[in-house]
């Protein structure tokens, strides 16, 4: 069939659930059998995420070929289990740097280069080649809100798409927010008709509206909006909240969202197929209603906002719907931990992960916690920086040496057991020394971390500028700390885990990327795993 375009845009206020909304459509499209791609145009100037802090846009996604993206990728990933690509996230940034590369070669023959066609023109660009990768449907959210300058080219570029090909091959789909209003116990439509209205300014008119909202819609109000916004009153979606993540599908699926899309898309495969979602759904249902809930801590410097560690809170609840336990998360701010509070803060966890990370910024907290996880036999996963910390503390604690941590944090540091590669400290350009996106590891014979993934060997995703550094590879074995897993011509070192522990592994890579719902990353599971046994010991 001829790939069909669905375009997701935003209303009123951000943070409505756009990518949520995008994933869960690609899950539901999937579930009918065609091959759906997502991607995801963020206007900001930025050629991608990478460089900023998680404050600004939560964690950086990576992808397999090694593109730092979006958060929203993650959930696209999650919930359809597809492995996307670095053209599924496209920046303003990225696309500006593109067309200037261009004119400065002289691609354009001495012509006036402008935001239309040369900037639409590459935005289309990229939206069309999924073509060629065959996919049936491509679902590209737009982010931002309606109205922003930023995303002016981006909205003219998905104009011109859906001029340019017939009616049953793009739909548009507009997220727009229903206020509920307390005191006068209603919802109220009028900042959707004005966010409609400035869609409608802009050339494009929404076929579907999926309205976030806490209250039922009265059939009243759908009919009010249907009426001012011009569409049809099926087209109305009701977005409601629900009480997990992976509920959402089905209850965007019950509320006619699929449907609708398949009859303006004229699909003929048209009848919902959720029969394994609905089984994950409502095992996760009976984990979730159970009163006994283990906690996991994560341990990292970008706790004050939630969305810095996204994919590693999922994957931790993964791991506890692999072993049917409710998990709950604590986050814990490592600046906070001193040597007077470590325990006090730490006492009641049952397992502990610290994420990865860039900057000396809670690094001694960090340590203090691999410390007291070590010492106690709690179930510890460290994950990149996290790895490099488990390393950092061994050092100065059990093999005592002096001045012992990374150059990252102090370049002229007596023993710097994590360090920048000889090969690549004369790469200047940011980003330029980093290892990014998916690199085999060959596990150890014999070795826990073997054990767990099943094989002996594995591919995850990387993101990190520093390595173990190789001279103190024979000290730090013989006193314990085991390296089981390396890059297949072993210069790199991949893993590390502690002898006589429960569990107390550290992987150079980020395992969180590939976790799913009804797959859970390997790690995660037997952690989750561990730290259910400690409570129950």
């Amino acid at each position: 069939m001829e790939t069909k375009y669905i375009f997701i845009t935003g209303g009123v206020v951000s943070g409505l659930g756009k990518g949520i909304t995008a994933a869960s459509l690609g899950r539901l499209l999937k579930n009918r059998g065609y091959k759906v791609v997502n991607q995801k145009l963020d206007p900001y100037i930025n050629v991608d995420p990478g460089t900023m802090s998680p404050y600004e846009h939560g964690e950086v996604f990576v992808t397999d070929d090694g593109a730092e993206t979006d958060l929203d990728l993650g959930h696209y990933e999650r919930f359809t289990d597809e492995s996307l690509t670095a053209n599924s996230s496209i920046t303003s940034g990225k696309i500006y740097k593109e067309v200037i590369e261009k004119e400065r070669r002289g691609d354009y023959l001495g012509k006036t280069v402008q935001v239309i066609p040369h900037i639409t023109d590459a935005i289309k660009e990229k939206i069309y080649s999924f073509e060629e990768s065959g996919a049936d449907i491509v679902i590209t959210e737009i982010g931002g809100t309606v109205g922003d300058i930023e995303s002016g080219p981006m909205i003219e570029a998905i104009r011109q798409i859906g001029q340019e090909n017939e009616d049953n091959r793009c739909a548009f789909v507009h997220v727009t927010l229903l206020p509920y209003i307390s005191g006068s116990n209603e919802l109220k439509s009028k900042p959707t008709q004005h966010s409609v209205k400035e869609l409608q300014s802009l050339g494009i008119k929404a076929d579907i509206l999926v309205a976030r909202t806490d209250k039922p819609i009265p059939e009243n109000i759908k009919e009010k909006i249907a009426l001012y916004c011009n569409v049809k009153k099926e087209n109305v979606i009701e977005n409601s909240t629900v009480d997990n993540l992976y509920e959402i599908p089905l209850m965007l699926e019950q509320n006619g969202l699929a449907v609708a899309i398949c009859n303006k898309l004229q699909l003929k495969n048209n009848k919902e197929k959720n029969k394994n979602w609905i089984k994950m759904v409502n095992n996760i249902k009976k984990i979730n209603a159970s009163n006994e809930t283990i906690t996991i801590g994560i341990v990292g410097k970008y706790t004050k906002l939630e969305d810095s560690y996204l994919s590693v809170a999922e994957s931790i609840k993964h791991g506890g719907f692999a072993n049917k336990v409710k998990v709950s998360i604590k986050y814990i701010d490592s600046e906070e931990l001193k040597t007077r509070n470590v325990r006090g803060k730490l006492s009641k966890l049952d397992g502990v992960v610290i994420p990865g990370g860039f900057g000396n910024r809670g690094i001694y907290g960090m340590v203090l916690t691999a410390k007291y996880c070590r010492e106690n036999k709690v179930p510890f996963l460290g994950i990149c920086l996290g790895m490099q910390i488990a390393v950092i503390e061994f050092a100065k604690n059990v093999l005592k040496l002096r001045n012992a941590t990374s150059e990252e944090f102090d370049k002229d540091c007596l023993n710097p057991v994590i360090h920048i590669m000889a090969e690549q400290e004369d790469i200047d350009e940011k980003g330029g020394t980093m290892r990014l996106g998916a690199y085999p590891c060959c596990l150890k014979y014999g070795s826990y971390a073997r054990r767990i993934y099943g094989r002996n060997l594995i591919s995850e995703r990387h993101r990190h500028r520093y390595e173990y550094n190789n001279k103190y590879r024979e000290k730090m074995e013989k006193a314990g700390l085991k390296i089981v897993g390396t890059s297949p011509d072993k210069t790199l070192v991949e893993m590390v885990e502690l002898k006589d522990h429960p569990f107390y592994i550290g992987g150079q890579f980020h395992p969180e990327f590939k976790s799913r719902p009804d797959r859970p990353a390997p790690l995660f599971a037997e952690f989750v795993k561990k730290a259910y046994e400690r409570r129950h010991r």
